[in-house]
């Protein structure tokens, strides 16, 4: 992915270049203030595995007596549905466990009412749940109360909304440090933190103007700006582009990955759209009826679906942008360059094409099923003049769709490692077969109705 011109800019140098500051708890953060220390951690989360965010048998039960009756018909196993009807009450959670590492982009889908909201609502307590714990950096934020929620809200989490939420009589620069000056941060050290913020999501010229002069896009953009000033450990995004419109909604996706690239955040991220969940996740939980019903790697969710609930999900998705080359291509079977045109064919089996490799194991030549043949019909049993240079090369993590326009050719692909060997063959119809083994999945399952 290329850089956004904010990432290039030196948005994220000026955030690592910022003073010490103190905040009003006592706390302090400045130095490589939104790296937190975490420089060389990949994205997809922490080495070290470790869980920053944790739910465990979560439950939110909405009515007027939620730890009655309601919460007994609900842990005994009663649908949401069936519990509605006898009580009168709305589950809202069902028994939820999951947990998010440090650095992981953790995505939670679903259909409207499925519980998504509602889960990432009791991170930061904006919900009070009926039962089960909620744990946040080691503290179980539900026991937290008044000045202690709101501090412990400030210092680990920025959140995101679907609707911008920005304040529209203060202009952008004031937005976006409108959190740091609830802290108490004074005003010259606030902005600086809000330009290095602004200048991250490609918006510093804009900072004086005001958000009624700026595009959905862009306010959602101060939005994320704002969120990202006070250098949170956890951003939670609720629906956060699910109203802007379809091309801009895929350049903030791009924004985020590329200042996640750098940042390494902990984000808890809501959605509806499986493209999406797919596209920016490390890992997609996909809720039905408050319940978690699968939790995995987009991989996993679109190649392995639990449910007929989740096959239908994924029936229409752009498989070939998730799905992996390792996970399509075969085991190498390479040829001698010195051998016969018919000991070749008998290596290669049922493959198209085989590779001839250097001494190294990296490839050099490629030897297809009807070139082996034009040779041979000319009375010749050498392999020479049956091999061709003109092959392509891929990665094993590679998306499908990135070598689609070459798979065009019909011939094989040398999937290579990053030193240049020769670790698989790739041929069209490996993408072919895979592509419609997915998408028959769902004859698996039962047809559920969901409206």
């Amino acid at each position: 992915m290329k850089p956004t011109p904010a990432a290039s800019a030196g948005g994220i140098d000026s955030f690592k270049n910022l003073s010490l500051r103190e905040r009003t708890d006592g706390t302090h953060y400045g130095g490589n203030a939104l790296t937190g220390g975490r420089d060389s951690m990949a994205q997809g989360g922490d080495e070290s595995g470790e869980d920053l965010v944790v739910l465990d048998g979560v439950y939110k039960i909405f009515g007027p007596q939620p730890r009655g009756r309601a919460f007994e018909l609900a842990s005994s196993g009663m649908g949401k549905d069936e519990v509605q009807a006898e009580t009168g009450h709305v589950i809202g959670l069902h028994n939820v466990s999951f947990s998010v590492s440090k650095g992981e982009i953790f995505v939670v889908m679903g259909l409207s009412g499925s519980g998504k909201s509602t889960a990432i609502r009791t991170v930061n307590k904006l919900h009070n749940i009926t039962a089960g714990t909620v744990m946040v950096d080691g503290v179980d934020v539900q026991t937290l109360q008044g000045s202690e929620l709101q501090a412990f809200r400030r210092r680990h989490m920025g959140m995101v909304f679907q609707h911008f939420a920005l304040f529209p009589h203060r202009n952008v620069i004031d937005n976006v440090g409108y959190g740091l000056k609830v802290q108490g941060v004074d005003k010259a050290a606030r902005n600086e933190a809000a330009m290095g913020a602004l200048a991250l999501v490609g918006l510093d010229a804009y900072s004086q103007n005001m958000p009624s002069e700026l595009s959905g896009g862009m306010q959602q953009r101060v939005g994320l700006a704002r969120a990202l000033a006070s250098d949170p450990e956890i951003l939670l995004m609720d629906e956060a582009f699910s109203a802007l419109d379809p091309l801009i909604r895929r350049q903030m996706q791009d924004e985020l990955l590329q200042i996640q690239s750098e940042l390494h955040k902990t984000i808890l991220f809501i959605t509806h759209d499986l493209n999406e969940a797919l596209r920016i996740g490390d890992r997609v939980c996909i809720m039905k009826d408050g319940a978690v019903v699968q939790i995995g790697t987009p991989e996993e969710i679109l190649t392995e679906p639990a449910t007929g609930y989740v096959a239908e999900f994924v029936q229409d998705v752009d498989q070939g942008r998730v799905i992996q080359v390792h996970e399509v291509m075969q085991p190498p079977a390479p040829v001698d360059d010195d051998a016969t045109i018919a000991e070749a064919l008998s290596v290669m089996g049922n493959r198209i094409g085989a590779f001839v490799l250097d001494p190294e194991g990296v490839p050099t030549h490629l030897l297809t099923v009807d070139d082996a043949a034009r040779a041979a019909s000319m009375g010749t049993t050498d392999l020479a003049p049956a091999l061709r240079t003109d092959f392509d090369r891929c990665g094993p993590n590679d998306r499908l769709n990135e070598v689609y326009a070459v798979a065009g050719r019909g011939l094989s692909i040398a999937v290579c490692d990053e030193a240049g060997l020769l670790v698989g063959n790739l041929d069209p119809r490996h993408i072919m077969e895979e592509m419609g083994r997915v998408e028959s999945l769902i004859d698996d399952f039962e047809r559920e109705v969901f409206l």
